[in-house]
């Protein structure tokens, strides 16, 4: 089983001084690589020496070294984000150089460095795996299905009423999918149907 991830809770932000530069790490959860790139604009200083990023949302990512010699920037945010147990954030140190080279790894180290300690220091939220389900039941088992569902954290997503009853598209943490089958069974004396949605794409 895959290791579970975080996100972050709210925007982080955490700065260093290394030999006169000044590094300064924000940090912010996103759900898309556009946002990503939005946060990114956002919050990069146009008179700074360099703002360099990286975001993950699961298999898509980037980064980038903003004029960093190649390797020396990006990628160790990258590696601090996956390091840390993140996804779906992006997170952006700004340098404002301060007269003494660093070296390649010197730099590896103060923006890796940075961008971890931003992310260890930050309030984490976990990424809980969800799963859907189609769920349609009689009038009769309603009240009992509503408090069910609403016991394993269910969203409701969609509702129709039909002339047999109610249908529900439900969204829910995959690890309740089990429990909340075996509540349902026994609580409408297996009357209620609970299966996957079809996807018409």
């Amino acid at each position: 089983m895959a290791a579970m991830l975080d996100t972050l809770a709210a925007p982080a932000s955490h700065e260093l001084e290394i030999k006169h530069s000044r590094f300064l790490a924000r940090a912010a959860p996103v759900t898309d690589a556009a946002q990503a790139m939005a946060f990114i604009q956002s919050v990069s200083v146009a008179d700074a020496t360099h703002n360099c990023w990286a975001y993950r949302h699961g298999n898509d990512y980037r980064s980038s070294d903003d004029g960093e010699p190649a390797g020396t920037a990006g990628r160790p945010i990258l590696a601090a984000i996956d390091g840390q147990g993140y996804d779906r954030i992006a997170v952006v140190v700004t340098r404002w150089y301060g007269g003494i080279k660093l070296g390649a790894g010197g730099l590896v180290r103060a923006y890796g460095g940075t961008a971890a300690e931003c992310l260890r220091v930050a309030e984490r939220s976990p990424l809980v795996p969800m799963t859907e389900r189609i769920l349609q039941c009689g009038f009769e088992d309603m009240g009992i299905v509503h408090t069910l569902l609403g016991n394993v954290g269910a969203e409701k997503l969609e509702e129709h009423f039909l002339p047999e009853g109610l249908r529900l598209h439900v969204r829910l943490p995959a690890d309740q999918i089990d429990a909340l089958a075996l509540r349902l069974r026994d609580a409408t004396r297996d009357r209620l149907r609970l299966s996957e949605p079809v996807n018409h794409d």
